[in-house]
């Protein structure tokens, strides 16, 4: 009975990649050892439960794109990049004791300091003041919840404390001038995390759109660890899913996928041409799209980053400033 349903699973595998092929969705000759990555989206544009679903679904079927450690249960990292659930967070907001400002509310998905505590508050702090200067109004913080029992001995001693601050956007402002605003805030925050030499500091996401939720555990476990993605008001119109294979930086927290505008399946060879290329034209760029805001925006790519957070991070300042 198993071997036959063996061959079944074959045989439909084997058929469902000649009608690929055939229609020209997959090339065998492009294939590559490389990180797993895809996207499910809802074509008229509603969120809808069964997007995130089957994103999850399908993230768990590309665990062999993946490394695992020694421990069985740390990986090169996994991750998903959803929508903001307005319905999931408005219950959140309401239980901060706060009455929804507007009808949207940005996220901050954030790693922070977990062993230094003092870190943590400092790196806080930052965040809150810079949110503050550009005019949102803060909601309150929230600690994600997440299950430690599933992830390996490695990926927990390199846990970061994973935390949500949700705001309230500025009065009259429209989609695109709301996401650049968080973009140079988050800009900002990051030059002075980095100036007070903070450990362990990322933010994953700050959007009133998009919300990423990753880290080094194994695909299979992304919503065990991540009890959010199981619950019923987490609907998204489209979702990336990721799993990240290292093949020119060792795995980190932060360099798991998606990033904040995309994920990268491969790896680019020509890295440190392109940095350099970049360097000598950020200063004339973001002069140009950014005016007072030119050296938060400055450098676009950051130090130690791998090749798919550089093009990440270069696709979101083009994105940005409206190019």
């Amino acid at each position: 009975m198993t071997d036959a349903l063996g061959v079944q699973e074959i045989r439909r595998y084997l058929e469902n990649r000649d009608a690929l092929t055939a229609k020209g969705a997959y090339l065998p000759e492009t294939e590559r050892d490389a990180c797993g990555v895809g996207l499910v989206c809802a074509l008229d544009g509603r969120p809808r439960r069964e997007v995130v679903e089957l994103a999850i679904r399908a993230l768990k079927s590309v665990w062999h794109r993946g490394a695992v450690d020694a421990d069985g249960k740390t990986g090169d990292g996994a991750g998903v990049m959803l929508s903001v659930p307005p319905d999931f967070f408005a219950d959140q907001v309401r239980r901060t004791g706060h009455n929804l400002r507007a009808p949207v509310v940005a996220v901050g998905q954030i790693f922070l300091p977990r062993t230094d505590l003092g870190a943590q508050e400092a790196a806080r702090t930052i965040v809150e003041s810079e949110v503050l200067r550009f005019g949102f109004y803060i909601y309150g913080w929230r600690q994600v919840p997440v299950n430690t029992r599933v992830i390996g001995e490695k990926a927990n001693a390199t846990r970061p404390e994973i935390e949500q601050i949700m705001l309230a956007p500025p009065e009259g402002m429209d989609t695109e001038s709301l996401e650049r605003a968080l973009f140079l805030c988050r800009k900002r925050i990051e030059k002075r995390v980095a100036a007070a030499n903070l450990p362990s500091f990322y933010v994953c996401s700050l959007s009133a759109r998009a919300l990423v939720y990753k880290g080094m555990f194994l695909a299979e476990h992304i919503d065990a660890f991540y009890p959010d993605l199981t619950d019923d008001r987490f609907a998204s119109a489209v979702a990336i899913f990721h799993q990240r294979y290292s093949t020119n930086t060792f795995p980190e927290w932060r360099l798991a996928q998606p990033f904040r505008m995309l994920a990268h399946n491969g790896e680019i060879n020509t890295l440190k041409g392109n940095v350099n290329w970049m360097k000598s034209h950020e200063i004339r760029m973001a002069a140009d799209a950014f005016g007072v805001h030119q050296d938060d925006v400055k450098p676009v790519i950051q130090p130690g980053n791998s090749d798919s957070a550089s093009l990440d991070n270069t696709f979101e300042v083009l994105v940005r400033a409206g190019r």
